[in-house]
């Protein structure tokens, strides 16, 4: 009796033992990918735009986790806050690579750590898929082999806005291009620098009159002397490239101090939050045009992909329980999962199947391979990345932004026409803020 009880016991610490050692083995063999993930979620770049983007990547994220993964790995994400300084950005990328052996990095919304971070990471040899920065000189003439970017520069935002401007300008300002009067001002980081940069470029090949062209601090406490400038230049239009609160501060000292013109043209960022405008400025914000890659909601969804819509969907229901009462859907959410959505379905599992892993190395050469026309993506543009030997490797040669113009609290694609809902309404319809008449 007293042996067969000795019997079993052993039968089942064996079996349990063996149990274990599958289980072991099980979990040693267990594929994952580990992904930090970088965005500002504390200090001015948080309400300027990129906690709004951390909610797009992060929605898409989950959405892959809860499909059980890419190819067999497992998707894990360690989030990180860059607190809108470059500094805090380098060391999180770099923590989160040496310390937390992360295998790549996504995310990044402000240029101005977009340019260093892409550097330390190509240096650690590690893989960084940018959804939002937009800075030409995140990858212009840097070689960087191990860092790709879907969104259209900022160069092109400049020039598209001025030549929306150029095409319109005799039917709706009643003005040849050279007298038309336009000022350009920015934040002086990478990503006004360069927006800027393309504005200057547009003005140029159009022929306009650049009256004032001027870069300040986005932290700037006081931008008054900027206006008084600005009443002097007498432009009849401001493009401007800003995050917020500075946004915020120049309308509130531009209508303090009597500025009057007859369009406002925003590149992204700040102008991408239709919320926060409307909170820190109210009415004034109607007729405000703003550039950036098309809302998905806005997209000819008869266009795209057929997978693409259901998306489109889920994103905006998400969308809507974290952020209830949203007057305006952010473009700025659907850019993030849009372009995350790319990594997960054209990058990873390719580099999974055809190049054997998940190393920078098959991911760089997963992502040279994606070829997707116009209509493949959620905003609507194509994608192919310029490759080795091109002075912009890394960039997305398909990508292009359009022009929305805010109208009582609906936003509308005006250009280009192609993809218009509707005419651009300039100037500014008499009796409101900035109206000369």
């Amino acid at each position: 009796m007293t042996m067969h009880i000795g019997r079993r016991l052993l039968g089942g610490v064996i079996a349990a033992a063996t149990a274990l050692g599958f289980a072991g083995i099980a979990a040693a063999q267990e594929k994952k990918i580990k992904i930090g993930v970088i965005y500002d979620l504390t200090g001015p770049l948080a309400g300027g735009g990129s906690e709004l983007h951390h909610l797009g990547a992060k929605i898409m994220i989950d959405n892959f986790i809860k499909q059980g993964g890419v190819e067999g790995y497992k998707i894990e994400a360690v989030y990180a806050d860059a607190q809108s300084k470059p500094d805090v950005a380098i060391n999180e990328a770099v923590r989160l690579i040496e310390q937390e052996k992360v295998d790549m990095v996504l995310g990044f919304f402000s240029s101005a750590q977009c340019v260093p971070v892409a550097a330390r990471v190509e240096q650690l040899k590690k893989f960084m898929w940018i959804t939002t920065c937009i800075s030409s000189a995140v990858l212009e003439n840097r070689n960087l082999k191990y860092v790709f970017r879907t969104q259209p520069s900022g160069a092109q935002f400049g020039e598209l806005s001025m030549d929306f401007i150029a095409q319109n300008a005799k039917a709706k300002l009643g003005k040849d291009a050279k007298d038309v009067r336009v000022a350009i001002i920015h934040e002086d980081g990478a990503y006004g620098v360069d927006v800027a940069k393309g504005n200057e470029a547009g003005a140029k090949k159009a022929g306009f009159n650049i009256a004032l062209k001027e870069g300040y601090a986005a932290t700037a406490p006081d931008l008054s002397a900027l206006v008084t400038k600005l009443k002097r230049a007498r432009p009849d239009v401001i493009f401007h490239t800003g995050y917020n609160p500075d946004i915020t501060l120049f309308h509130r000292q531009a209508r303090e101090g009597g500025l009057k013109f007859s369009a406002l043209i925003g590149h992204g960022a700040g102008y991408g939050v239709y919320t926060k405008l409307k909170e820190g400025l109210g009415k004034d914000v109607n007729y405000f045009f703003n550039v950036d890659p098309i809302s998905i909601w806005d997209t000819n969804q008869k266009a795209l992909d057929q997978k693409l819509p259901p998306l489109i969907k889920m994103v905006g229901d998400e969308y809507d329980k974290a952020k209830p009462g949203t007057t305006i859907r952010s473009a700025h959410v659907g850019m993030a999962a849009s372009n995350t959505y790319v990594f997960f379905t054209e990058v990873l599992p390719r580099a999974i199947k055809k190049y054997g892993g998940i190393d920078a190395e098959a991911l760089r050469k997963a992502a040279l391979e994606v070829d997707l026309p116009e209509g493949g993506t959620m905003l609507g543009f194509g994608v192919k990345y310029a490759g080795e030997g091109s002075p912009i490797a890394g960039q997305n040669l398909r990508a292009s932004p359009v022009v929305v113009q805010y109208v009582d609290d609906k936003s509308y694609v005006v250009w280009p026409k192609s993809q218009a809902q509707r005419d651009a309404v300039i100037p500014f319809p008499a009796g409101t803020v900035y109206s000369p008449k």
